[in-house]
């Protein structure tokens, strides 16, 4: 409520607002629980992560930021509903998330502030929006996807382009900045890696990076293990429907 009641001031219009479900006192096998999160996700930007003690187990189904030569691929991910027991049941699914006004609006938000971050980097004129409201099914949800492409300013090095788009939008919301300190003053825990990201850099400048969401930080010392998860808070939202979201999200 208090998040809607600062949209309707006009301090911002979209809020990703997120929760920790964690465990204390904790061990588990790291290697173990990612294979069989994998098995059960499916997701095609699953990442295992390991560093000292701490580790990520991720099963996201989304891209941040992809190079390859000159072009820049964003794909931000908002709307999410569940996957159906049949294929009937599922078609119908995917086509109230396709229709939904609210799950729109927020995507169609995301994927301006995503052009808004490439035009900073791209030649004038290259953004474009290849798909908008895409709808994807994965092993566990379905989901909104847009897909926003641009081509690289030849001057611009490819660290500045991941500065420049970096945090994204989806794990954020809009404007970013005014966002991400009211996201400081909310949550109640710190996200650390979570809504990171992960990926690989070419030697020649190339990169693939996902969203670090789906995913159970562990760290092995502290035998703390964290599955942090949220959702976009917009006008429109209803707080038990977001709930009931997080909960859809961190099912798997």
């Amino acid at each position: 409520e208090k998040i809607k009641e600062q949209i309707i001031a006009g301090d911002f219009y979209e809020m990703n607002y997120c929760l920790e479900f964690f465990a204390e006192d904790i061990i588990i096998d790291a290697v173990k629980t990612f294979i069989s999160l994998n098995d059960k996700a499916q997701a095609p930007f699953s990442s295992f992560f390991k560093l000292g003690d701490k580790y990520l187990l991720c099963a996201s189904p989304e891209r941040f930021l992809k190079k390859e030569g000159a072009k820049l691929i964003s794909q931000p991910i908002k709307g999410t509903i569940r996957k159906g027991e049949s294929e009937e049941e599922n078609t119908l699914l995917q086509q109230q998330l396709k229709n939904d006004i609210k799950e729109q609006a927020e995507n169609v938000m995301i994927v301006d502030l995503v052009r808004n971050d490439l035009a900073h980097c791209s030649v004038p004129g290259s953004v474009q929006v290849e798909e908008l409201f895409g709808i994807y099914g994965f092993n566990t949800v379905n989901q909104m996807i847009s897909t926003v492409a641009s081509t690289a300013r030849s001057d611009v090095h490819f660290t500045d382009i991941i500065k420049c788009t970096f945090p994204m939008g989806s794990m954020t919301g809009a404007p970013k900045v005014m966002v991400m300190q009211t996201i400081e003053q909310y949550e109640d825990f710190k996200r650390g890696l979570y809504s990171g990201s992960v990926g690989y850099i070419t030697p020649e400048g190339d990169f693939d990076f996902n969203v670090v969401i789906r995913g159970i930080l562990y760290n092995e010392a502290d035998k703390y293990l964290s599955v942090p998860v949220g959702g976009a808070i917009t006008y429109d939202s209803g707080a038990e429907k977001e709930y009931e979201e997080v909960l859809l999200k961190a099912k798997a």
